[in-house]
């Protein structure tokens, strides 16, 4: 049985990940952290990662952004595995991310979906085709209105799938509120929509000379982001030191 702490135990995705745990039968949760306290849970919960004294072989981080630093020296320090899904992350964080990951496993995504997980292969492949033959691309992604980072890490992660493809050549564009030239041909343009209930709506536009094909995700509940990383989980868990990412769980 493989025993995991979860980092944001009393968020909305904290909670959905407890309960899909609750009916796994390979992993348990031994202990959760998260700053809010007002849940009854069936771990123990601390208010802080740096108080938590339970042995474990996998964090899974659910968190904020203020909160990965602790966790990463955390796990630096405990030897322990981290299933990074926290977004928002500054280029100092993500610094750090990289230096913890030569002493300690973690596993950084910004969708643990599997569908975006394909996506991101799929959009390489495309974007080879369409791009060189004219084709501009635009990203617009959709979210609830208690989110906080825009544009969402997926995006980016789309974005960046795509931008590999061409040596990082394309230009990210997140406001033409201030523009008055013509789109650029190395541009790529992220929009974000925030409001209502929306769980997560990603759309990558490759619009052309009298065509237009659109590639779409859209996730209809927390649960599918929470059965990704519970995979992440049992496939890092006992890991040795390094970057690791979905696509490692997707190949075995």
């Amino acid at each position: 049985m493989i025993k995991a702490i979860m980092h944001g135990c009393n968020g909305k995705m904290g909670q959905t990940i407890a309960g899909l745990i609750a009916a796994d039968e390979e992993i348990e949760l031994v202990a959760g952290v998260d700053a809010y306290l007002g849940v009854n849970n069936s771990f123990p919960v601390f208010s802080s990662i740096s108080e938590c004294n339970v042995e474990a072989d996998v964090v899974i981080d659910f968190s904020s952004a203020p909160a990965v630093d602790g966790l990463l020296e955390w796990c630096i320090a405990k030897n322990v595995p981290c299933v990074l899904c926290t977004t928002g992350l500054s280029e100092e964080q993500l610094t750090k991310v990289k230096e913890a990951s030569e002493k300690t496993a973690i596993l950084k995504s910004a969708n643990m979906s599997l569908g975006i997980n394909m996506l991101l292969k799929l959009l390489k492949e495309a974007a080879g085709i369409l791009a060189p033959a004219g084709f501009d691309i635009e990203i617009v992604e959709k979210h609830h209105n208690l989110k906080l980072d825009a544009p969402s890490g997926t995006a980016l992660a789309l974005a960046d799938s795509i931008n590999e493809e061409f040596d990082n050549s394309y230009e990210y564009v997140y406001d033409r509120s201030q523009k008055r030239e013509k789109r650029a041909k190395k541009e790529m343009g992220i929009s974000a929509v925030r409001g209502g209930t929306i769980v997560g709506d990603h759309d990558v536009i490759f619009a052309g000379a009298d065509e237009v094909i659109t590639f779409s995700h859209t996730a209809y509940s927390k649960a599918v982001f929470g059965k990704g990383a519970i995979q992440a989980a049992k496939f890092l868990a006992g890991k040795l030191a390094g970057m690791y990412d979905m696509s490692d769980v997707i190949n075995g």
